[in-house]
């Protein structure tokens, strides 16, 4: 393989998987669901070295962490049932990354969970459960 063949190849487009597809498609829901209700969009997908928060929102004075879970069936159990507390202590740890790098402001948190249900391949519902959670031990006071 040549230079150029190589190139190609590392920039080539690969077709992401199926399991990838659905999430983006959930989140891109959960968004448009969330910014109808009147949440002001902050960021997506934003990564520290403890995690990930797929949604950053604010609702009025409140800083929103949604977290989304997109599933084609709920054959075993809710989508939301996902988020154990090893997920919420690392949504925990994350959310204080993302305040840290806005210099600790004093504002209210919640961690919403967003479930996407597909059929299909489409957005057959969206349900948002508002503060599902509180922020894990020892992070938060009280």
């Amino acid at each position: 393989m040549n230079f150029l063949e190589r190139i190609k190849a590392r920039f080539a487009r690969k077709e992401k998987p199926e399991h990838l597809r659905r999430g983006e498609l959930g989140e891109r829901a959960a968004k448009k669901f969330l910014q109808r209700q009147g949440l002001k969009f902050l960021t997506a997908n934003f990564r520290s070295a403890r995690g990930e928060i797929d949604l950053v929102f604010r609702d009025a004075d409140c800083l929103v962490f949604a977290e989304v879970k997109t599933r084609s069936s709920e054959t075993w159990t809710r989508p939301a049932a996902a988020v154990d507390a090893r997920k919420r202590r690392l949504l925990s740890q994350t959310a204080l990354d993302y305040l840290r790098l806005l210099k600790n402001p004093a504002v209210k948190i919640r961690f919403d969970i967003v479930e996407v249900l597909l059929d299909d391949g489409a957005v057959r519902e969206v349900r948002h459960l508002p503060n599902s959670f509180p922020m894990a031990k020892p992070y938060r006071y009280g």
